[in-house]
């Protein structure tokens, strides 16, 4: 049975015929471009579940085609993983916040990035009414209650990090940047910058104790929840 139908965008040809060959050989349908504009096109014309986006092309660069792709409201939903060089965490940032869902730094294995794509369309999957509630393992986030127990221990959060905690959990995997964890925050204190956020997350892994390593430090960029 055929997978998810995937768009691979780079203009390095041998690049991108290996992941080609490993995505259709895990039973991925992929399409090809070598180019931003070419990238549009195939986005709009196959509409396929996830999009593989380095960010140095020619023409329109990476971060311009994901901009474009999450302006559109046709193409919003399609899923983003971006192709980074090393040293390049503004990028990343940027990516991130223009929408992105994940990123791989070159170079790569081929099993990280499908590890990569089969968590990004596991998330993508997952309808908006499942965030009100949410469950890992023992932990219960519940956003009605605005409640977080722990094998039915409430465990006493302020609101600001129930806030980091439920945008964090409600996507395992995907990297959030301060900024961002910053928006999902906005209203619950009357002055918060950036490197609060790190106070907070000391304070969340300090209280969630046995799921304080689930939540990740991205070095330069933010945070993610461990899958």
């Amino acid at each position: 049975m055929s997978k998810e139908k995937i768009l691979v965008v780079d203009d390095e040809q041998d690049l991108v015929k290996l992941i080609r060959h490993h995505l259709e050989k895990d039973g991925y349908k992929v399409i090809s471009a070598f180019n931003g504009e070419d990238a549009l096109f195939l986005a709009r014309k196959e509409r396929p579940a996830l999009i593989i986006l380095d960010l140095m092309l020619p023409g329109i660069d990476g971060l311009e085609v994901c901009k474009k792709l999450k302006a559109d409201q046709e193409l919003t939903n399609i899923a983003i993983i971006m192709l980074t060089a090393k040293g390049e965490e503004s990028d990343i940032t940027v990516g991130l916040k223009l929408g992105a869902d994940d990123y791989v730094t070159k170079p790569f294995s081929p099993k990280e990035l499908l590890a990569r794509i089969q968590a990004v369309l596991r998330r993508t999957k997952i309808t908006s009414s499942t965030k009100d509630y949410i469950e890992i393992d023992d932990l219960i986030i519940n956003m009605h209650k605005h409640e977080v127990t722990i094998k039915n221990e409430i465990i006493p959060l302020t609101l600001t990090e129930f806030k980091i905690l439920h945008q964090l959990a409600s996507k395992p995997g995907r990297v959030f940047t301060r900024d961002q964890l910053l928006d999902a925050i906005s209203g619950s204190e009357t002055f918060v910058v950036d490197r609060t956020i790190d106070v907070h997350i000391a304070s969340l892994r300090k209280k969630l104790s046995a799921f304080a390593n689930r939540i990740i430090t991205i070095r330069g960029i933010g945070y993610k929840f461990r899958e």
